[in-house]
């Protein structure tokens, strides 16, 4: 860790222990194959119901700290709007990568 850095831990959830009765009914569940499932109490979406939807919308990447070189113009550019630079650099990457990405599958 760089010299000043400062270490931040994030709190986790405590774990809560699953009793020996729930893990073998969740095994149990876990190995019915689909067809087996009874889904006859849930009331199935319309086609209409997803019209709007947005895969990945609550996705949210962690955040990896990298020390990357990059040229005093390409710097200057993206401090130009003010604060948040490297908020935009990683937008305009991530819709580089996006773009590449849809481009390789079609």
């Amino acid at each position: 860790m760089p010299k000043g850095a400062k270490h931040v831990r994030r709190k986790q959830a405590p774990a809560q222990s699953l009793r020996a009765k729930q893990k073998r009914e969740l095994a149990a569940i876990a190995a019915l194959p689909d067809d087996q499932i009874d889904t006859s109490d849930i009331r199935e979406l319309p086609p209409s119901a997803w019209k709007n939807a947005v895969r990945g919308r609550f996705y949210r990447p962690v955040n990896q700290a990298v020390s990357l070189r990059l040229d005093a113009d390409v710097v200057a550019w993206l401090k130009e709007p003010g604060k948040g630079y490297q908020t935009r650099a990683n937008h305009i990457l991530r819709e580089r990568m996006l773009a590449d990405m849809r481009r390789l599958r079609a």
